[in-house]
């Protein structure tokens, strides 16, 4: 898998479970979410969404795999053990060993109750002993699809440190993929998915923020300068505050191997994008250098990557910063000029469409009445209130397993 938009064969999502109702007001920053989901419209949302990948390709849910994952003994304990101790419950492990492989994968994604019978009053005010997972259905965070291998990432926040457990667990015995984690070289190495985007065969392109430091960055160039006579890594750095600048991937995504979408203060250096360098990391024969530009266009220039931009909420500054804040310019592509995004970006979506792709909707996709095979270039649009609610956008929630390139 050498980009981000080769025709993608197969895919790794999960649907949002009960564990999504088990975040309150109370808890709900801690589970690093600025409000609380209704699960009966995520549903309704999250089926349109799935329903355009069971069209497309390959899909493969987390729950029904890590089930599956249940039955090898040894992936049961090493899973049951780890995820008790990173939330401090090692006591429960013995209950949790002998429930059915099913049952148990549901209760490492979804939590364990609180029980005040036999469970410690520590955990009596979270109501829950094992904590429910509510970000896994961005199931690009915790893991990214690197060439021929997997990062696991290593997660700026506990409360998403147990779902690289599941991801690794996942790749290297299900998938049987060959995993790398910088947190293995380097403790205080961050990254995370949402940074991480695979713009070609000897380039990524990295954002560099609150979820992703500098240490994470350079073990990527590091690792990569070992293996290869040359690569590039193309950095962005991006603000730390509102949350809607948490990931590279909330700015700038790939539709294809010519376009990409973006917001306009990114390239143009404005607003909170003011002073925020963009970085050449250039690995060559082993010897690591760095170069500064403009923005990332000059920098994918430099690569060899002409790319025309797409603006995230059209010429309206007003509106590119509407659209933003509810994942405007998070796309995923399913194949070269064929993606998939939020149907509420109006502005945005017009800018696609005046770019020259056809716009279907997710509905008419997944009832048979519109074939994507039929369009050369198209968006999907999928109808969405409470997903975007959630921070996050299609390559959010998005896995991908195989493309062709």
């Amino acid at each position: 898998m050498s980009s981000e938009y080769g025709h993608l064969n197969a895919v790794l999502l999960h649907k949002p479970g009960i564990e999504i109702e088990r975040m309150t007001p109370a808890n709900a920053e801690e589970a690093l979410f600025s409000d609380i989901l209704s699960k009966h419209i995520v549903d309704k949302e999250y089926a349109s969404f799935a329903g355009v990948f069971e069209k497309w390709c390959k899909v493969y849910y987390v729950e029904d795999v890590l089930a599956q994952l249940m039955d090898n003994d040894d992936v049961r304990q090493y899973l049951v053990a780890q995820s008790c101790k990173l939330d401090g419950c090692e006591f429960l492990a013995d209950q949790l060993m002998v429930h059915d492989s099913k049952q148990l994968a549901k209760e490492l994604i979804e939590g364990v109750p609180f029980h005040g019978d036999t469970d410690p009053q520590q955990f009596k005010e979270a109501r829950f002993t094992l904590k429910p997972l509510y970000n896994l259905f961005f199931t690009r965070d915790a893991s990214s699809s690197v060439y021929n291998e997997v990062l696991i990432n290593s997660m700026s926040f506990s409360v998403r440190q147990r779902e690289t457990l599941i991801y690794r667990a996942i790749f290297e015995y299900y998938f049987s993929t060959k995993t790398f984690c910088g947190q293995a070289v380097n403790a205080s190495a961050r990254t995370e998915g949402g940074d991480v985007q695979v713009a070609g065969p000897d380039l990524l392109c990295v954002g560099e923020g609150i979820r992703t430091n500098h240490k994470g960055i350079m073990f990527l160039a590091e690792k990569f300068a070992k293996e290869r006579p040359k690569f590039n890594i193309l950095t962005q750095e991006l603000p730390h505050k509102p949350d809607s600048f948490i990931h590279l991937d909330m700015v700038h995504t790939f539709l294809g191997s010519h376009q990409l979408m973006v917001y306009p203060p990114l390239l143009d250096k404005t607003g909170l994008f003011a002073g925020k360098a963009t970085t050449l990391i250039t690995c060559d024969n082993g010897n690591i250098t760095t170069k500064e530009y403009s923005n990332m266009l000059e920098g994918l220039k430099a690569c060899g990557m002409e790319m025309e931009p797409v603006l995230c909420g059209g010429y309206d500054t007003w509106y590119q910063d509407r659209e933003q804040w509810h994942s405007g310019a998070n796309f995923f592509a399913l194949d070269d000029g064929k993606v998939i995004g939020y149907e509420r970006n109006q502005r945005t979506i017009d800018s696609l469409n005046h770019a020259g792709f056809a716009v279907l909707d997710a509905d008419e996709v997944c009832s048979g009445k519109v074939n994507m095979n039929d369009y050369s270039k198209f968006v999907v649009v999928f109808k969405a209130s409470e997903l975007p609610r959630a921070g996050g956008g299609a390559r959010c929630m998005t896995m991908p397993i195989n493309r062709e390139k």
